[in-house]
């Protein structure tokens, strides 16, 4: 896979704005705090929108910074199903006199239909 860099600069809004150590550059009497870079090696890992994002919080910055604009990208008007088999709740007891409930969902393979 041939890019253009061997990185990408994170996009979460504020990443350049956290006070971290790794986040100093510049020299003397003129540092800044800069955007973490996120390197991406030759298996073309990290993969997904984490090679977008330092981390959790930066992504989830941006999405909540965007969200209106993502949604727009692919709108849900009705909401999605799977056809599952009626669910089974098994009762268990423990020696301590302890009862709980396991229920078993098992999804139907859409092939069968």
């Amino acid at each position: 896979m041939v890019r253009m860099s061997e990185h990408y600069w994170c996009h979460g809004p504020s990443c350049h704005t956290y006070a971290t150590q790794d986040r100093v550059r510049g020299t003397k009497g003129s540092k800044v705090l800069r955007t973490r870079k996120i390197k991406i090696n030759d298996n073309g890992w990290p993969s997904g929108f984490y090679k977008y994002f330092c981390s959790n919080g930066c992504y989830n910055n941006f999405a909540d910074k965007h969200a209106e604009q993502i949604i727009k990208i692919e709108p849900r008007h009705e909401p999605l199903e799977t056809r599952i088999e009626d669910p089974k709740r098994e009762k268990h007891e423990t020696h301590y006199g302890h009862t709980y409930y396991d229920t078993t969902i098992k999804k139907i393979d859409n092939a069968e239909q």
